[in-house]
């Protein structure tokens, strides 16, 4: 494993301690690679994936990589709203709160959640 990687894996452990999520108040984790971002809900007691959403959803638009993690964040926010969830507590991934994981929390704020 590279630097880098090692480093946002330990981030997200340190992160983990603290952050957990409930059948009421999900977990928002989101992953950011270098061609996409996704977002799921979980719920850690239960060990279940309450929903997921990805830039795959978005279709062919051509959008910025920002613009694109901000429609995930409202795609994620709707998903939730159909399960009746409208708490969830952020988990970054050990990612920088900045650029596309500000965006998809900002569309996601947009959409309908509270965190």
């Amino acid at each position: 494993m590279d630097k880098k990687t090692l480093r946002r894996k330990t981030i997200h452990h340190r992160i983990r301690k603290s952050v957990s999520g409930t059948s009421n108040r999900p977990r928002l984790h989101v992953f950011r690679s270098n061609v996409g971002i996704y977002a799921q809900l979980i719920d850690d007691e239960a060990g279940r994936t309450l929903a997921t959403a990805s830039i795959k959803e978005i279709g062919d638009a051509k959008v910025t990589k920002s613009e694109a993690a901000k429609k995930v964040g409202m795609i994620i926010a709707e998903k939730a709203k159909t399960q009746g969830l409208s708490d969830v507590v952020f988990d970054r991934g050990g990612y920088l709160y900045h650029g596309r994981v500000k965006s998809l929390a900002e569309g996601a704020r947009e959409g309908g959640l509270i965190f």
